[in-house]
């Protein structure tokens, strides 16, 4: 499990975000991406608002920006589906394509548009990268059944968390493996593309088998000692007057926010 702690976005730092309850932090990143979502396209000083409010909670949290920012440029490649809206939406022309016997125009409506689902992507990630950067799991899951997530999310979260670092090393064993037998005497990997792709797919095969099969052992074993789907902590928190009127003051600003946008 250690030579797989990349999985693991927690960065351990004695801040004042990372002392803050976890509640806390889910319920504000929970509301400012319910609220990112909700601006209307093209509210450029909101955007920057938001930008700016997260760079504030950034230098708080004593995280390196770089690796906040690293991290959440992996909604990029989603938001780009978006891209047709530039085609799509009716608008004042911007430019025109030909492509073969049609022409394709741009709008500037529709510019707006993509950009602006690039930027509120990008700025909802950065809240999750955030959040889970600056708190440890357990906490996460702690705080969701607090908020009274369903269980079984709760529960399909956790586990998750829990066993990705396990089928993880597994793929790393298969992989290795592989490598010592497909190997020549310098040491090099030997193979065919389509052979590389006919073990890769066993390789894929095997590891939900064992998946599979490691999880029925599991639930048999959690079913044997009374598990009814619910995790449960030794401890209950309750948020103090400081922490409500945090969630408060954040859910005033986001609702101006919103509001004025």
């Amino acid at each position: 499990m250690s030579r797989i702690l990349v999985l693991d976005p927690y960065q351990d730092e004695d801040s004042l975000i990372h002392r803050q309850d976890p509640r806390v932090k889910l319920a504000v990143s929970l509301a400012m991406i319910v609220a990112i979502t909700a601006l209307p396209a093209g509210a450029w000083v909101s955007y920057l608002c938001c930008l700016t409010s997260i760079a504030v909670i950034v230098g708080l949290s004593r995280v390196q920006p770089v690796i906040i920012l690293r991290r959440s440029l992996v909604a990029i490649p989603f938001a780009l589906v978006a891209f047709t809206l530039i085609f799509t939406v009716e608008g004042t022309p911007l430019t025109s394509v030909q492509l073969g016997p049609w022409i394709v125009t741009a709008t500037t409506e529709g510019a707006i548009d993509f950009i602006s689902i690039l930027i509120k992507a990008w700025l909802s990630v950065l809240v999750a990268t955030l959040l889970v950067t600056t708190t440890k799991f357990p906490g996460v899951v702690a705080a969701m059944r607090s908020l009274r997530v369903p269980k079984v999310i709760v529960s399909v979260v956790s586990f998750m968390y829990r066993y990705i670092f396990v089928i993880a090393d597994e793929a790393l064993r298969l992989h290795r493996a592989r490598e010592a037998r497909s190997a020549n005497p310098r040491g090099e990997s030997v193979g065919s593309i389509g052979w590389r792709a006919k073990v890769l797919g066993g390789m894929i095969g095997s590891l939900f088998l064992r998946s599979y099969e490691r999880s029925e052992r599991i639930y048999s074993a959690m079913l044997s000692r009374g598990f009814d789907g619910e995790l449960r902590t030794l401890r209950e928190h309750k948020l103090g007057t400081r922490d409500v009127l945090i969630i408060g003051a954040f859910a005033v600003y986001l609702v101006v926010l919103v509001t004025l946008s």
